[in-house]
């Protein structure tokens, strides 16, 4: 059983309940468990599911960060931890999911049961939705953080109908043919975006979908991300195969696809997260895709800031 739970104030009904911001590092969940638990099947369970590998890294990485604390340490300033998995031996087996509880943005997701294997299972079962929370917290949270300092997107917005928020850190590289090329510096390397339209006739429904959308990509790429080397160009790692999942964005049915990008006949290579965006108003799709190259470094949060910018995206 899963149960959705808002923390309000009570009391009068002008009262109001004041709560201080809440902190934490993007994609890092506080586990508030006994060390007993933690350490035997319970932490196990915990581990598999929060700490799962991305979809898509060319080396694992955990969706979540994890730290652990026992019940008697979540006191005072660990309350304000901005998402936070809580466990409770020797109560009705249930899982709730509460917003705001003691720090404003916050998640918190209680799971409870009489004996291990009650809690066991509540975590099997509502693994999917607990990710989600959590995810969707953190999202809204990397969107917060943009939004201090965004980049002008009016040219975006004139010459495809397409609204993004993204930060003033990027830049844009490439605008010629309603093809966008939106780029960030990093130490090790770039974290860029592409951002263009194709007929809605490109994608084809069902399981034709990924390949597809790897011809658009592979094609976009040759004519329009080059190398430094002649005859070099973007193009899909046909060693791995990706993942495509269904997903909405911006109220629309839209392809989430991750997988590898490599540049043909060179070696630089990287993660790339893609959402074509259904557009049956204007009869095409938009097509939003980030990509990192870092080498040799951890890249989970450099492609979870490009998901946050392109599900800000809003089409005219």
């Amino acid at each position: 059983m899963l149960v959705v739970s808002l923390f309000y104030s009570c009391g009068d009904k002008n009262e109001q309940r004041y709560v201080s911001a809440s902190s934490g590092n993007i994609n890092s969940v506080v586990v508030v468990a006994d060390n007993v638990l933690w350490e035997n099947q319970v932490g196990d369970v915990i581990r598999n599911v929060l700490a799962a590998s991305v979809e898509g890294l060319s080396k694992d990485e955990p969706q979540f960060s994890m730290s652990q604390m026992p019940p008697a340490v979540f006191t005072g300033f660990a309350k304000k931890n901005r998402t936070v998995l809580k466990i409770e031996k020797g109560k009705e087996a249930t899982t709730k999911i509460a917003t705001d509880a003691y720090a404003r943005p916050q998640t918190m997701v209680v799971i409870s049961g009489q004996t291990n294997a009650e809690i066991i299972d509540q975590i099997n079962a509502n693994a999917e939705k607990i990710i989600d929370a959590f995810k969707k917290t953190e999202i809204t949270e990397r969107q917060r953080r943009t939004s201090k300092s965004l980049f002008n997107d009016s040219k975006l917005r004139g010459d495809l109908g397409v609204s993004l928020k993204f930060p003033t850190a990027y830049r844009i590289a490439k605008a010629e043919d309603d093809f966008f090329w939106i780029r960030r510096d990093i130490e090790t390397g770039n974290v860029d975006l592409m951002v263009y339209q194709i007929p809605l006739s490109s994608i084809r429904k069902g399981d034709s979908a990924v390949v597809d959308v790897v011809r658009v990509r592979d094609s976009v790429g040759k004519i329009h991300i080059e190398g430094a080397a002649e005859n070099t160009y973007m193009a899909t790692e046909s060693a791995f195969t990706p993942f495509i999942n269904d997903a909405i964005v911006d109220n629309k049915p839209s392809y989430e696809t991750r997988g590898i990008w490599d540049l043909k006949n060179a070696y630089m290579s990287g993660p790339f997260i893609n959402y074509a965006i259904e557009d049956k108003v204007n009869n095409r799709y938009i097509i939003v895709e980030g990509y990192v190259f870092a080498p040799s470094i951890a890249k989970r949060d450099y492609i979870f800031e490009l998901e946050s910018i392109i599900k800000s995206i809003a089409i005219q």
